[in-house]
Parts: C-alpha cells; sequence; structure tokens
C-alpha cells in the first residue's frame, strides 16, 4: 500500500544496507573535488570583502553568481546528457571547466569583473556536473535505498569539503598575511587539486548505461531512440515535477549563503580573520556527520519531512546570527544547525526527485528542479546583500528567517498532497511524459 504523497512513502529497511561502487565511485570523486572547491570558498569572503574591500551589495551579487549561475547551463547540461546518454562525459566537462576556472582567478586578480566572470564559469562547470552525477547515482540505485545513497554520497562530499578549508588554513598560516600573492598560491593549488577529481572521474566511474532502451513512448522519445527535445520541454506538464520545481525555488529564496552566515559569526563572535576557514569546517563537520544518517532516515519516515525538518534547523540559525546570543557555546551550535540543515536537504531534496521523473529524462528534471533553486539563490543573495546594506545585518536576517517559515507552509502545502512517485509509475507504466 502506497502512501499518497511524495516523499511520505515509507520503504522497507531490510531493502538493502549498502551502495553500490558507482555511488562510491562518484563519492570520491566528490570528495577530492570538494577539497578543492571548499579551498576556495572557505576564503572568498575573506578575499573579496576584507582584501579587496567589496561591500555587501557587491559580495551579494558575486555570492549569488557563485551559486544562481549554475541555473544557466544545469537544464541544458542535463538535457545534452539525456540526449546523448553520455552522462559520465557531460559531467567529466563540467568538472574540468570549475578545474580550469581556478587559474583563472589568479589571473583575474583585483578585477571585479574579472573576478566575476571567473566566478560564472566556475559554476557553469558546477551546473553541468551536477545533475548528470545525481542521475548517475539515481540510475545505480534502488529507489528504497536512494535516501542512503545520497546520504553517503553526500558524506564523502562532506568530507572533502570538511577537508578543503583546513587546506587553506594551513597554507595562509604557511604563507603568512593573507596577501593577494597568498591567495594566487592558494588558487593553484586548488587548480592541481581539482584536475586530480577530473582524472578520478574517468578512471574510476561506470555510467549504469542507456536508458533510451527504457523509453517505449513515442513521446519521450524520437524515432531513433534518442530523447526529444519536446519530451525534455514537457517536463513541466509533469505535475510531481511542476510542484517540485516550485518547491524548490520557494526554498531556495530562504537561503542566504554560506559567505554571509560566516561573515555575520566572524563579526558578531569577534573571530580574527585568519580563523574565518574554521567556520566552514565545522559546518562541514556536522554535514559529514549526518548525511548519512539522515539519509537513512528519509528512507524510513519519507522525504518530505527531513527536508522541511531542514529548513527549520535552518529557521533556526538565522534567530542566532540575529539574536543577542554570543560566546562560543552558540556559535557551535548555529554551526551544527548550519551543517544539519544541509545534511537533511541536498541529497535528500535529489532523492525525493528522481523517483518523480520519468527516466529517460531524469536527468533533465533534476537539473530543472536544481536549477529553480539556484535562480532563487541568485536572487535571495542580492536581496539580502541590498537589506544588510540599507538596514543592517541582524533585520535582514530576521526578514530571511521569516522567508524561510514562508517556504516551508508552502512548500508542505504544494507537496503534501501529491501522488508518490511509485504510485504513479503503477499508474502510468510506460513512464510518459504530459
Amino acid at each position: 500500500m502506497y502512501l499518497s504523497t511524495i516523499g511520505l512513502r515509507r520503504v522497507d529497511p531490510r531493502a538493502g544496507a549498502a551502495v553500490g561502487p558507482t555511488v562510491l565511485a562518484l563519492g570520491a570523486v566528490s570528495l577530492v573535488t570538494d577539497v578543492s572547491s571548499e579551498m576556495v570558498t572557505a576564503v572568498l569572503p575573506l578575499y573579496l570583502v576584507l582584501t579587496l574591500q567589496m561591500g555587501p551589495v557587491v559580495y551579494g551579487v558575486m555570492d549569488g553568481l557563485y551559486t544562481g549561475a549554475t541555473a544557466l547551463l544545469r537544464v541544458v547540461g542535463g538535457y545534452v546528457a539525456d540526449r546523448t546518454d553520455r552522462r559520465k562525459g557531460v559531467a567529466g566537462v563540467g568538472y574540468g571547466v570549475s578545474a580550469v576556472a581556478k587559474l583563472g582567478l589568479v589571473a583575474a586578480g583585483a578585477s571585479v569583473p574579472g573576478i566575476g566572470a571567473v566566478i560564472v564559469a566556475d559554476r557553469l562547470g558546477k551546473g553541468l556536473r551536477t545533475a548528470p552525477r545525481d542521475a548517475m547515482i539515481t540510475a545505480a540505485t534502488p529507489e528504497a535505498r536512494l535516501g542512503r545513497a545520497f546520504g553517503v554520497h553526500r558524506a564523502m562530499d562532506s568530507a572533502g569539503a570538511f577537508a578543503g578549508p583546513l587546506v587553506a588554513l594551513g597554507l595562509l598560516t604557511l604563507m603568512g598575511a593573507a596577501t593577494p600573492r597568498t591567495f594566487d598560491a592558494l588558487f593553484t593549488t586548488s587548480f592541481c587539486i581539482a584536475s586530480a577529481g577530473v582524472l578520478l572521474l574517468f578512471l574510476t566511474v561506470r555510467d549504469s548505461g542507456p536508458v533510451r532502451s527504457r523509453a517505449p513512448s513515442a513521446r519521450v522519445s524520437g524515432g531513433d531512440g534518442t530523447v526529444s527535445l519536446g519530451a525534455a520541454a514537457g517536463l513541466l506538464r509533469v505535475a510531481a515535477v511542476r510542484r517540485l520545481t516550485c518547491a524548490a525555488f520557494l526554498l531556495g529564496l530562504s537561503t542566504v549563503g554560506d559567505g554571509f552566515v560566516y561573515l555575520m559569526l566572524m563579526r558578531g563572535q569577534g573571530i580574527a580573520a585568519a580563523w574565518f576557514p574554521v567556520l566552514a569546517v565545522g559546518t562541514n563537520l556536522a554535514y559529514l556527520v549526518l548525511a548519512a544518517p539522515f539519509g537513512m532516515l528519509a528512507d524510513r519516515i519519507g522525504r518530505l519531512p527531513v527536508v522541511l525538518g531542514g529548513y527549520v534547523a535552518l529557521f533556526v540559525v538565522y534567530l542566532l546570527l540575529s539574536g543577542p546570543f554570543g560566546g562560543m557555546g552558540w556559535t557551535v551550535l548555529a554551526l551544527v544547525l548550519y551543517g544539519g540543515y544541509y545534511a537533511a536537504t541536498d541529497g535528500v531534496l535529489m532523492a525525493l526527485t528522481g523517483p518523480a521523473v520519468p527516466a529517460p529524462v531524469r536527468t533533465t528534471g533534476l537539473a530543472l528542479v536544481q536549477s529553480g533553486q539556484a535562480v532563487a539563490y541568485l536572487l535571495s543573495s542580492v536581496g539580502f546583500g541590498v537589506a544588510w546594506s540599507l538596514w543592517g545585518a541582524p533585520t535582514a536576517t530576521r526578514g530571511a528567517a521569516v522567508v524561510v517559515v514562508v517556504a516551508v507552509g508552502a512548500t508542505a502545502l504544494l507537496l503534501s498532497g501529491s501522488r508518490s512517485p511509485t504510485e504513479t509509475t503503477r499508474q502510468n507504466p510506460a513512464g510518459e511524459v504530459g
């Protein structure tokens, strides 16, 4: 018997206790890549705000570009991967573009337009790789274990995210003062590590094979068996995909970005600039510890409640940042809750989405939902930067907390009355789009 709600259907915990080699190999690639990317992410606010003296509005634009720019190529990359059945190849191009972009930061110097262009290029690479990677995880994993699989992958990913800021902190300590030359050395090291991640992808990851043979409907594939552009464009006619995309957009509006969170913690708690990367370490450690347990919990009790619970944790973080709280204990609590928010939402949202999308266009569907979230993130980062400039950080953060409440309520209404992906498949076995 199936519950008539998206993400609320319980699965048999005996369905399996392990994840496959594809998930582990992709986790290893993400681990290495995140060492590289988090080296940059952990120091980028420090570099832009303290070294280059950017104000909140300009930093908000840069921070928004850092995630929002991925929306430009997510759907295109997802469609190309579905059309060509080369998810690994498309993901590899994305990883490669992001690696080269690290050298672009060295070339850009103190040029704000140059840095913006490099950030866009780096995030375009992420936009290309994320949906094909998540589609490979979904294709290689039984539905009953998707929460576990994404949890394990995100745990390995966050292990790299945990190590990256430590590497950055070590380099900053070794090089001394946080000068432009110090950052150039850090960006070059990041490029070398990212290149190793690209090599690891092509040596260890095996795609699960073509999915077009599982597309019997002409509405999904063309006469040659390839995925049609009309089928991809028609994804928003699938009620579950449309609701998930709208929900992801609403939830994305409530996210202000790591850089803002860490800058407020640093200023509010009087943390020295040299220790700025440690804040990301705390978040990523909590993410690392909680990602797999939250993924397994989502498989047991339903994925939607876990996602919404993650945004409740984000709401509490905003309250801590905007209130009169001080001391190391409150800082640790904020970082643990922030890491818990990521653990409960990042992979679990993709595990919630994957089964709702017909297999032949699954990569495109995942990219569509991710794009909705990325566009919203761009808007929220710019909006938060403007609000910070006009009314100050505490007031802007309280406003973000209100947005979280609205987004959680709207998401619960959007998704709680929808059929489960499995029930939908049983009633529409051809897997047609539309």
